[in-house]
């Protein structure tokens, strides 16, 4: 199996960069998880976005879903996705549909964005849409999906990934404050992928997010194979961040970068 960091911002953009974004890979099957502002750009970089099996998305906020609105206008719009010949493309009955993965409530999410400048069903016009339950399974081609609430503002879902052609296991933490869910369900995972969009906490009120420390302490406790940094702006010191998690994790730690490709 092999991760593709497409972007790793947190809700602000690296300068050139790209929110949360990941292309996951084995055997032909390719799916997005998530789909965060700037994201579609990069992924054209890597594969071509017709290609794409599935996206997923793990919570509704903009930096995790918003380029599913610049996906689904080249769903629609691209010439080779039209049904008659437009230049070199000849035409087509069948125009990719990949399948689209959102929490309960994301359809109306999209819808209302959307919606706010034109048709709030362009999303569902352009991939075949489905919310998924913290408790469903997935399965595309050799890769298995499944799916673990973490507390956030709002309901987010870690997504682990798993290979069934013996490769080996990948599980994205999404958004989350300290949670014992999250190092449950990602126990004994081959590469953990953390937020770490904090040098401390919160101010104030509900807590939302990692510092790179707690972070570290996460992958401990999952006992993780490697533990990679991601949600991270580049104004935080990139060697401070590690050396924080690595102290808590036992090991070293990696931070992502776009374009970084990890395989398990």
């Amino acid at each position: 199996m092999r991760i593709t960091v497409l972007g790793k911002s947190p809700a602000w953009q690296d300068a050139g960069g790209a929110c949360s974004g990941y292309l996951v890979e084995e055997d032909g099957t390719q799916v997005l998880l998530d789909c965060g502002n700037g994201v579609f750009s990069k992924l054209r970089r890597y594969t071509d976005y017709v290609d794409i099996d599935a996206v997923v998305v793990s919570h509704m906020h903009a930096d995790h879903f918003l380029d599913l609105v610049p996906f689904s206008y080249a769903l629609i719009y691209a010439p080779r996705q039209q049904p008659v010949p437009v230049d070199r493309w000849p035409g087509t009955d069948n125009p990719a549909r990949p399948r689209l993965l959102l929490p309960p409530g994301g359809r109306d999410v999209l819808r209302r964005v959307v919606g706010s400048w034109g048709n709030e069903d362009l999303v569902e016009q352009a991939f075949v849409m489905e919310e998924y339950a913290p408790s469903d399974q997935f399965t595309f081609g050799t890769l298995q999906v499944r799916f673990q609430p973490v507390p956030h503002y709002l309901p987010t879902n870690a997504v682990d990934v798993s290979s069934t052609n013996g490769g080996g296991r990948f599980t994205f933490g999404a958004d989350h404050r300290p949670s014992e869910e999250l190092t449950a369900f990602a126990k004994g995972t081959d590469l953990l992928m953390l937020e770490a969009t904090l040098p401390r906490p919160e101010r104030n009120g509900v807590r939302g997010h990692l510092t790179p420390g707690e972070a570290g302490e996460h992958g401990n406790l999952a006992e993780a194979g490697k533990l990679v940094l991601t949600h991270i702006s580049d104004e935080m010191d990139e060697e401070w961040a590690s050396q924080e998690a690595a102290r808590a994790f036992g090991g070293p730690v990696h931070v992502a970068h776009e374009g970084d490709i990890y395989e398990v």
